[in-house]
Protein backbone atom coordinates (compact mmCIF):
# COMPACT_ATOMS: atom_id res chain seq x y z
CA UNK A 1 0.00 0.00 0.00
CA UNK A 2 1.01 3.30 -1.09
CA UNK A 3 0.22 6.72 -0.54
CA UNK A 4 -0.74 8.73 -3.94
CA UNK A 5 -0.02 12.21 -4.18
CA UNK A 6 -1.91 15.27 -5.52
CA UNK A 7 -2.86 15.53 -8.69
CA UNK A 8 -2.32 19.67 -8.43
CA UNK A 9 -0.94 21.47 -11.00
CA UNK A 10 3.05 22.76 -10.55
CA UNK A 11 3.05 25.74 -9.37
CA UNK A 12 5.44 26.72 -11.95
CA UNK A 13 6.05 26.14 -15.88
CA UNK A 14 6.47 22.77 -17.54
CA UNK A 15 10.56 23.34 -17.40
CA UNK A 16 11.05 23.45 -14.00
CA UNK A 17 14.57 23.28 -12.12
CA UNK A 18 16.08 20.61 -10.17
CA UNK A 19 16.47 22.84 -7.20
CA UNK A 20 14.13 25.17 -5.33
CA UNK A 21 13.12 27.76 -7.99
CA UNK A 22 13.23 31.65 -6.53
CA UNK A 23 9.38 31.45 -6.53
CA UNK A 24 9.56 28.91 -4.04
CA UNK A 25 12.17 29.80 -2.19
CA UNK A 26 10.08 33.49 -1.45
CA UNK A 27 7.05 31.97 -0.80
CA UNK A 28 8.52 29.33 1.28
CA UNK A 29 10.45 31.92 3.62
CA UNK A 30 8.22 34.68 3.56
CA UNK A 31 5.11 32.57 4.82
CA UNK A 32 7.90 30.51 7.60
CA UNK A 33 8.41 34.30 8.92
CA UNK A 34 5.18 35.14 9.16
CA UNK A 35 4.82 31.50 11.18
CA UNK A 36 7.11 32.69 13.14
CA UNK A 37 5.54 35.91 13.87
CA UNK A 38 2.65 34.17 15.55
CA UNK A 39 5.01 31.27 17.50
CA UNK A 40 6.52 34.28 18.95
CA UNK A 41 3.07 35.83 20.40
CA UNK A 42 3.06 32.14 22.27
CA UNK A 43 6.61 32.00 23.02
CA UNK A 44 8.00 35.75 24.32
CA UNK A 45 5.55 35.92 27.34
CA UNK A 46 6.53 32.53 28.83
CA UNK A 47 9.80 33.42 30.42
CA UNK A 48 8.15 36.61 31.94
CA UNK A 49 4.43 36.39 32.43
CA UNK A 50 4.04 34.90 35.39
CA UNK A 51 6.70 37.73 36.98
CA UNK A 52 4.81 40.50 35.33
CA UNK A 53 1.31 39.43 36.98
CA UNK A 54 2.15 39.78 40.13
CA UNK A 55 2.44 43.61 39.44
CA UNK A 56 -1.18 43.51 38.48
CA UNK A 57 -4.18 43.60 40.72
CA UNK A 58 -5.50 39.63 40.49
CA UNK A 59 -2.00 38.65 39.63
CA UNK A 60 -2.34 36.32 42.40
CA UNK A 61 -4.65 33.98 41.01
CA UNK A 62 -2.25 31.36 39.75
CA UNK A 63 -5.79 30.15 37.31
CA UNK A 64 -6.17 33.03 36.27
CA UNK A 65 -2.29 33.58 35.38
CA UNK A 66 -2.15 29.94 33.56
CA UNK A 67 -5.19 31.16 31.78
CA UNK A 68 -3.85 34.40 30.46
CA UNK A 69 -0.47 32.03 28.69
CA UNK A 70 -2.62 29.03 27.67
CA UNK A 71 -5.32 31.36 26.22
CA UNK A 72 -4.08 31.99 22.90
CA UNK A 73 -3.33 28.37 21.95
CA UNK A 74 -6.63 27.65 22.85
CA UNK A 75 -8.01 29.82 21.04
CA UNK A 76 -5.93 28.82 17.89
CA UNK A 77 -7.50 24.81 18.62
CA UNK A 78 -11.32 26.25 18.09
CA UNK A 79 -10.47 28.70 15.04
CA UNK A 80 -7.90 26.49 12.50
CA UNK A 81 -10.72 24.51 11.05
CA UNK A 82 -12.83 27.55 10.57
CA UNK A 83 -9.85 29.28 8.90
CA UNK A 84 -8.68 26.22 6.93
CA UNK A 85 -12.36 25.84 5.38
CA UNK A 86 -12.49 29.50 4.89
CA UNK A 87 -8.96 29.48 3.08
CA UNK A 88 -9.93 26.83 0.57
CA UNK A 89 -13.10 28.52 -0.47
CA UNK A 90 -12.53 32.61 -0.31
CA UNK A 91 -7.83 32.35 -0.98
CA UNK A 92 -5.31 31.72 1.36
CA UNK A 93 -3.76 35.10 1.34
CA UNK A 94 -7.22 36.79 2.39
CA UNK A 95 -7.83 35.13 5.09
CA UNK A 96 -4.20 34.84 6.19
CA UNK A 97 -4.24 38.96 6.34
CA UNK A 98 -7.52 38.80 8.46
CA UNK A 99 -5.64 36.65 10.90
CA UNK A 100 -2.64 39.04 11.06
CA UNK A 101 -5.19 41.61 11.64
CA UNK A 102 -6.99 40.15 14.17
CA UNK A 103 -3.86 38.87 15.82
CA UNK A 104 -2.62 42.86 16.16
CA UNK A 105 -5.90 44.14 17.71
CA UNK A 106 -5.63 41.38 20.16
CA UNK A 107 -1.76 42.14 21.10
CA UNK A 108 -2.94 46.21 21.48
CA UNK A 109 -5.95 45.31 23.69
CA UNK A 110 -3.48 42.76 25.88
CA UNK A 111 -0.71 45.86 25.55
CA UNK A 112 -3.53 48.47 27.11
CA UNK A 113 -4.60 45.61 29.72
CA UNK A 114 -4.55 46.85 33.44
CA UNK A 115 -5.59 42.91 34.46
CA UNK A 116 -5.15 39.12 34.17
CA UNK A 117 -8.54 39.31 32.73
CA UNK A 118 -7.65 41.79 29.93
CA UNK A 119 -4.41 39.89 28.95
CA UNK A 120 -6.96 37.10 28.77
CA UNK A 121 -9.09 38.91 26.48
CA UNK A 122 -6.44 39.87 24.28
CA UNK A 123 -4.44 36.86 24.02
CA UNK A 124 -7.54 35.34 22.96
CA UNK A 125 -8.32 37.66 20.07
CA UNK A 126 -4.92 37.55 18.95
CA UNK A 127 -4.84 33.60 19.00
CA UNK A 128 -8.85 33.73 17.77
CA UNK A 129 -6.43 34.72 13.84
CA UNK A 130 -5.66 31.05 13.11
CA UNK A 131 -4.08 31.27 10.10
CA UNK A 132 -1.49 28.17 10.50
CA UNK A 133 -3.65 26.04 8.44
CA UNK A 134 -3.58 28.76 5.25
CA UNK A 135 -0.79 29.30 5.33
CA UNK A 136 0.56 25.52 5.47
CA UNK A 137 -1.65 25.40 2.12
CA UNK A 138 -0.40 28.48 0.92
CA UNK A 139 3.45 27.01 0.79
CA UNK A 140 1.96 23.58 -0.22
CA UNK A 141 -0.01 25.74 -3.07
CA UNK A 142 3.04 27.21 -3.95
CA UNK A 143 5.74 24.32 -4.04
CA UNK A 144 6.52 21.45 -5.80
CA UNK A 145 6.40 18.32 -3.81
CA UNK A 146 9.69 16.86 -3.76
CA UNK A 147 10.55 20.37 -2.51
CA UNK A 148 7.73 20.88 -0.21
CA UNK A 149 9.19 19.15 2.80
CA UNK A 150 11.91 21.37 2.81
CA UNK A 151 9.50 24.39 2.61
CA UNK A 152 7.89 22.99 5.52
CA UNK A 153 11.53 22.26 7.34
CA UNK A 154 11.51 25.74 6.92
CA UNK A 155 8.83 26.44 9.32
CA UNK A 156 9.69 24.08 11.32
CA UNK A 157 13.13 25.72 12.37
CA UNK A 158 11.42 28.90 12.12
CA UNK A 159 9.40 27.45 15.64
CA UNK A 160 12.49 26.46 16.93
CA UNK A 161 14.64 29.03 16.19
CA UNK A 162 11.88 31.37 17.83
CA UNK A 163 11.52 29.62 20.68
CA UNK A 164 15.19 29.85 21.52
CA UNK A 165 14.74 33.30 20.87
CA UNK A 166 12.33 34.17 22.76
CA UNK A 167 13.93 32.46 25.98
CA UNK A 168 16.87 35.00 25.20
CA UNK A 169 15.22 38.18 24.67
CA UNK A 170 12.17 38.20 26.58
CA UNK A 171 13.49 39.05 29.70
CA UNK A 172 15.73 41.58 28.45
CA UNK A 173 12.78 43.50 26.23
CA UNK A 174 10.83 42.82 29.13
CA UNK A 175 13.48 45.21 31.32
CA UNK A 176 13.47 47.27 27.81
CA UNK A 177 10.51 47.95 27.09
CA UNK A 178 7.81 45.37 29.57
CA UNK A 179 4.98 43.33 28.94
CA UNK A 180 2.85 46.09 27.64
CA UNK A 181 5.80 47.37 25.22
CA UNK A 182 6.16 43.27 24.21
CA UNK A 183 2.61 42.69 23.57
CA UNK A 184 2.60 46.48 20.83
CA UNK A 185 5.53 45.34 19.81
CA UNK A 186 3.90 41.74 18.44
CA UNK A 187 0.92 44.11 17.20
CA UNK A 188 3.23 45.92 14.89
CA UNK A 189 4.99 43.00 13.56
CA UNK A 190 1.80 41.57 12.56
CA UNK A 191 0.95 44.81 10.43
CA UNK A 192 4.32 44.46 8.46
CA UNK A 193 3.75 40.53 8.41
CA UNK A 194 0.34 41.96 6.39
CA UNK A 195 2.66 43.90 3.74
CA UNK A 196 4.82 41.07 3.39
CA UNK A 197 2.08 38.66 2.58
CA UNK A 198 0.70 41.25 0.29
CA UNK A 199 3.71 42.33 -1.78
CA UNK A 200 6.26 39.64 -1.20
CA UNK A 201 4.88 35.98 -1.17
CA UNK A 202 4.15 34.84 -4.46
CA UNK A 203 0.45 34.01 -5.45
CA UNK A 204 -1.08 30.78 -5.66
CA UNK A 205 -2.45 29.22 -8.88
CA UNK A 206 -5.75 29.26 -10.04
CA UNK A 207 -6.76 25.71 -9.70
CA UNK A 208 -10.45 24.94 -9.54
CA UNK A 209 -11.76 21.54 -7.63
CA UNK A 210 -14.96 20.38 -6.74
CA UNK A 211 -16.11 20.81 -3.07
CA UNK A 212 -15.30 18.52 -0.71
CA UNK A 213 -16.95 17.56 2.74
CA UNK A 214 -15.19 17.94 6.15
CA UNK A 215 -16.37 14.63 6.83
CA UNK A 216 -14.04 13.07 4.12
CA UNK A 217 -11.29 14.60 5.64
CA UNK A 218 -12.14 13.30 8.82
CA UNK A 219 -12.91 9.78 7.84
CA UNK A 220 -9.01 9.51 6.37
CA UNK A 221 -7.34 6.94 8.00
CA UNK A 222 -4.08 8.35 6.89
CA UNK A 223 -4.93 12.07 7.87
CA UNK A 224 -5.75 10.86 11.24
CA UNK A 225 -2.41 8.95 12.13
CA UNK A 226 -0.78 12.23 11.34
CA UNK A 227 -3.25 14.20 13.24
CA UNK A 228 -2.63 11.78 16.58
CA UNK A 229 0.99 12.13 15.83
CA UNK A 230 1.05 15.97 15.76
CA UNK A 231 -1.03 15.44 18.73
CA UNK A 232 1.43 13.44 20.53
CA UNK A 233 4.01 15.71 19.31
CA UNK A 234 3.32 18.74 20.77
CA UNK A 235 2.10 17.61 24.46
CA UNK A 236 5.51 15.88 24.81
CA UNK A 237 7.11 19.10 24.27
CA UNK A 238 5.27 20.92 26.07
CA UNK A 239 5.22 18.39 28.95
CA UNK A 240 8.94 18.12 28.51
CA UNK A 241 9.30 22.04 29.12
CA UNK A 242 7.54 22.13 32.21
CA UNK A 243 10.20 20.14 34.09
CA UNK A 244 13.57 20.71 31.90
CA UNK A 245 13.90 24.80 32.95
CA UNK A 246 14.09 23.41 36.64
CA UNK A 247 15.97 20.38 35.72
CA UNK A 248 18.31 23.01 33.93
CA UNK A 249 18.72 24.91 37.32
CA UNK A 250 18.98 21.99 39.78
CA UNK A 251 21.07 20.19 38.72
CA UNK A 252 23.47 21.73 35.62
CA UNK A 253 23.64 24.98 38.34
CA UNK A 254 22.39 27.15 35.47
CA UNK A 255 20.43 30.33 36.15
CA UNK A 256 17.65 30.89 33.58
CA UNK A 257 18.61 34.18 32.42
CA UNK A 258 21.62 31.46 31.15
CA UNK A 259 19.61 28.60 30.05
CA UNK A 260 19.80 30.37 26.18
CA UNK A 261 23.02 29.00 26.84
CA UNK A 262 22.09 26.00 26.16
CA UNK A 263 18.92 26.20 23.98
CA UNK A 264 20.29 28.43 21.21
CA UNK A 265 23.51 26.40 20.43
CA UNK A 266 21.23 22.93 20.41
CA UNK A 267 18.59 24.56 18.48
CA UNK A 268 20.91 25.57 16.14
CA UNK A 269 22.62 22.50 15.93
CA UNK A 270 20.27 20.24 15.49
CA UNK A 271 18.05 22.32 12.67
CA UNK A 272 21.99 21.50 10.79
CA UNK A 273 21.87 17.81 11.80
CA UNK A 274 18.05 16.93 10.79
CA UNK A 275 18.98 18.65 7.10
CA UNK A 276 20.42 15.38 5.57
CA UNK A 277 18.12 13.14 6.49
CA UNK A 278 14.96 15.33 4.70
CA UNK A 279 17.38 15.74 1.89
CA UNK A 280 18.25 12.01 1.32
CA UNK A 281 14.48 10.84 2.35
CA UNK A 282 13.31 13.04 -0.42
CA UNK A 283 15.44 12.23 -2.88
CA UNK A 284 15.61 8.50 -2.79
CA UNK A 285 12.01 7.87 -1.62
CA UNK A 286 12.97 7.02 1.78
CA UNK A 287 10.36 9.37 3.84
CA UNK A 288 8.65 6.80 5.90
CA UNK A 289 12.07 5.08 7.04
CA UNK A 290 12.96 8.91 8.06
CA UNK A 291 10.01 9.45 9.67
CA UNK A 292 9.50 6.54 11.75
CA UNK A 293 13.38 6.84 12.66
CA UNK A 294 12.45 10.04 14.14
CA UNK A 295 9.75 8.72 16.07
CA UNK A 296 11.56 6.08 17.64
CA UNK A 297 14.65 9.13 18.03
CA UNK A 298 11.66 10.97 20.14
CA UNK A 299 10.97 7.69 22.10
CA UNK A 300 14.76 6.97 23.23
CA UNK A 301 14.69 10.98 24.46
CA UNK A 302 11.83 10.31 26.34
CA UNK A 303 13.53 7.24 27.98
CA UNK A 304 16.85 8.77 27.97
CA UNK A 305 15.03 11.52 30.07
CA UNK A 306 12.83 9.02 32.65
CA UNK A 307 16.58 7.64 33.53
CA UNK A 308 18.77 10.26 33.30
CA UNK A 309 17.37 13.64 34.24
CA UNK A 310 19.83 14.26 36.88
CA UNK A 311 22.72 14.47 34.66
CA UNK A 312 23.76 17.66 33.14
CA UNK A 313 25.88 16.06 30.56
CA UNK A 314 22.66 13.50 29.54
CA UNK A 315 20.40 16.18 29.76
CA UNK A 316 21.99 18.70 26.43
CA UNK A 317 22.54 15.65 24.74
CA UNK A 318 18.92 14.18 25.09
CA UNK A 319 17.57 18.31 24.29
CA UNK A 320 20.10 18.06 21.31
CA UNK A 321 18.28 14.60 19.90
CA UNK A 322 14.68 15.94 20.74
CA UNK A 323 15.06 18.66 18.74
CA UNK A 324 16.59 16.64 15.99
CA UNK A 325 13.85 14.34 16.08
CA UNK A 326 11.20 17.46 16.73
CA UNK A 327 12.60 19.35 13.40
CA UNK A 328 12.12 16.13 11.22
CA UNK A 329 8.93 15.33 12.27
CA UNK A 330 7.33 19.33 12.46
CA UNK A 331 8.57 19.43 8.55
CA UNK A 332 7.52 15.98 7.62
CA UNK A 333 3.78 15.52 8.39
CA UNK A 334 2.63 18.99 7.11
CA UNK A 335 4.01 18.47 3.97
CA UNK A 336 2.49 14.62 4.28
CA UNK A 337 -1.09 16.18 5.36
CA UNK A 338 -0.90 18.48 2.31
CA UNK A 339 0.58 15.36 -0.12
CA UNK A 340 -2.89 12.56 0.84
CA UNK A 341 -5.95 15.29 1.30
CA UNK A 342 -8.15 16.30 -1.52
CA UNK A 343 -6.82 19.37 -3.24
CA UNK A 344 -10.11 21.00 -2.74
CA UNK A 345 -9.92 20.68 1.13
CA UNK A 346 -5.84 21.27 1.77
CA UNK A 347 -6.45 23.80 4.09
CA UNK A 348 -9.49 21.83 5.91
CA UNK A 349 -7.00 19.04 6.40
CA UNK A 350 -3.99 20.86 7.50
CA UNK A 351 -7.33 23.11 10.00
CA UNK A 352 -7.83 19.49 11.56
CA UNK A 353 -4.10 18.88 11.93
CA UNK A 354 -3.68 22.47 13.58
CA UNK A 355 -6.11 21.97 15.78
CA UNK A 356 -5.03 18.74 17.23
CA UNK A 357 -1.32 20.60 17.47
CA UNK A 358 -2.93 23.62 19.24
CA UNK A 359 -4.38 21.08 21.96
CA UNK A 360 -1.31 19.24 22.38
CA UNK A 361 0.01 22.37 23.29
CA UNK A 362 -2.66 22.95 25.69
CA UNK A 363 -3.04 19.86 27.51
CA UNK A 364 1.10 18.93 27.56
CA UNK A 365 1.29 22.15 29.71
CA UNK A 366 -1.74 20.82 31.73
CA UNK A 367 -0.52 16.98 31.83
CA UNK A 368 2.74 18.04 32.82
CA UNK A 369 1.97 20.46 34.95
CA UNK A 370 -0.13 18.01 37.02
CA UNK A 371 2.50 15.51 36.65
CA UNK A 372 5.07 17.43 38.08
CA UNK A 373 3.07 18.52 41.06
CA UNK A 374 1.04 15.37 41.99
CA UNK A 375 4.00 12.02 41.43
CA UNK A 376 7.65 13.39 40.31
CA UNK A 377 9.25 15.36 37.34
CA UNK A 378 9.87 11.77 35.99
CA UNK A 379 6.62 10.78 36.01
CA UNK A 380 6.00 13.29 32.85
CA UNK A 381 8.70 11.41 30.74
CA UNK A 382 7.30 7.81 31.43
CA UNK A 383 3.69 9.28 30.36
CA UNK A 384 4.97 11.06 27.42
CA UNK A 385 7.09 7.42 26.45
CA UNK A 386 3.70 5.60 26.83
CA UNK A 387 2.17 8.62 24.08
CA UNK A 388 5.31 8.20 21.69
CA UNK A 389 5.77 4.24 21.66
CA UNK A 390 2.21 4.59 20.41
CA UNK A 391 2.80 6.82 17.58
CA UNK A 392 5.64 4.66 16.57
CA UNK A 393 3.31 1.68 16.49
CA UNK A 394 0.87 3.33 14.33
CA UNK A 395 3.45 5.31 11.99
CA UNK A 396 5.40 1.30 11.46
CA UNK A 397 1.79 0.77 9.67
CA UNK A 398 1.11 4.00 8.09
CA UNK A 399 1.41 3.05 3.50
CA UNK A 400 4.79 3.86 2.32
CA UNK A 401 5.93 7.15 0.85
CA UNK A 402 6.65 7.37 -2.80
CA UNK A 403 9.12 10.28 -4.56
CA UNK A 404 6.61 12.81 -6.02
CA UNK A 405 3.76 11.62 -8.35
CA UNK A 406 1.09 12.97 -9.79
CA UNK A 407 -1.63 10.73 -9.32
CA UNK A 408 -5.02 11.29 -7.48
CA UNK A 409 -4.58 12.16 -3.70
CA UNK A 410 -5.78 8.64 -2.08
CA UNK A 411 -4.49 5.93 -0.24
CA UNK A 412 -4.49 3.09 -2.67
CA UNK A 413 -4.29 -0.29 -1.74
Amino acid sequence: MTIATSSDASPLSEQEPAGMSREEISSSASLASIFALRMLGLFLILPVFAIHAKTLPDGDNASLVGLAMGMYGLSQAFGQIPFGIASDKFGRKRIIVIGLLLFAIGAFVAASATTVVGVIIGRGIQGAGAISAAITALIADTTREEHRTKAMAMVGGSIGLTFAFSLVAAPLLYQSIGMSGIFAMTGVLSLVGIAVVLFITPEAPAIRHAPVPLSVVLKNTELMRLNYGVFALHLTQMAMFVVVPAALVQYADLPVAAHWKVYLPVMFASFIAMLPAIFIGEKFGKMKQVFVAAIALLLVVELGLWQYLQSPAMLVGLLFAFFIAFNILEACQPSLVSRIAPPAAKGAALGVYNTLQALGLFCGGLLGGWLKQSFTPSSVFVVSSVLTAAWLIIAINMPNIPKRSKTVAAVKA
